[in-house]
């Protein structure tokens, strides 16, 4: 049995929340998406993924792992037309998109979409895990060797993303597979939490023996006491019995 809890929070400097997330326990998914583009074109364009994920995904969870892959590919592909469209509409919105993490659950495997800098972690045997890696300048240059993770973590352009829905017709998506197993958490989040809270603060956060709603609150609060300069949102999932 799967168990999720989701929160959003708009910060302590933006006026506007450009992050949403969507949590579908019946169809065993669950999203966080980050606007970028301004405060009208990020709000839209993270509510444009929320709103292809819940139109698309199948009302019977996919038994196969080839029919999850598919579904996560067109909810992504739905996504990226919309926002496109919507900028040829609206051309004073050009540059609006957003990062996003779709994990979807079916029997004992999970498959994940994934593109930009919002991040999911699993969280196994006492370990926390990156599941997925960041489509940024910053990661790019940390993965070739020009910088280190220290000076990553603090780069004034980390925020430089690479890759995200609604920019480019040619969908360049990350799709992560892999078994789950009871007693696992999955966290999906913004940047406005890992921007702000390392590694190992969200590992012991997740450590404890908390529920998931208490956990999901001290997660926010880290950012927040950490200067909350970001829309910050987190989902947690928990696999039971």
């Amino acid at each position: 049995m799967l168990r999720f809890f989701g929160k959003t929070d708009v910060g302590l400097v933006r006026q506007n929340n450009e992050d949403s997330f969507l949590i579908d326990q019946e169809r065993g998914f669950c999203l966080v998406a980050d606007g970028m583009g301004g405060i009208a074109g990020g709000e839209q364009a993270s509510r444009f993924f929320a709103q292809a994920a819940d139109d698309i995904y199948p009302s019977g969870r996919p038994t196969s792992e080839t029919d999850q892959i598919d579904a996560v590919q067109r909810i992504f592909w739905q996504a990226n037309q919309n926002i496109l469209n919507f900028v040829q509409e609206n051309p004073h919105l050009k540059g609006m998109g957003c990062t996003a993490e779709l994990m979807v659950f079916s029997q004992n495997r999970y498959v994940i979409g994934h593109m930009g800098d919002s991040r999911t972690y699993q969280y196994r045997n006492s370990r926390l895990k990156q599941l997925t890696k960041d489509h940024s300048l910053v990661q790019e240059q940390l993965d070739q060797g020009i910088i280190s993770a220290p000076q990553a973590a603090v780069h004034t352009m980390r925020n430089i993303i690479l890759r995200a829905v609604g920019v480019d017709e040619d969908l360049k998506l990350d799709i992560i597979r892999g078994n789950i197993r009871r007693g696992d958490q999955y966290l999906l989040c913004s940047d406005g939490l890992t921007d702000l809270v390392n590694h190992e603060a969200i590992a012991d956060v997740l450590a404890s023996s908390t529920d998931l709603y208490q956990k999901a609150e001290t997660l926010i609060s880290k950012a927040l006491a950490a200067g909350g300069s970001d829309n910050v949102t987190v989902v947690l999932s928990m696999v039971g019995e």
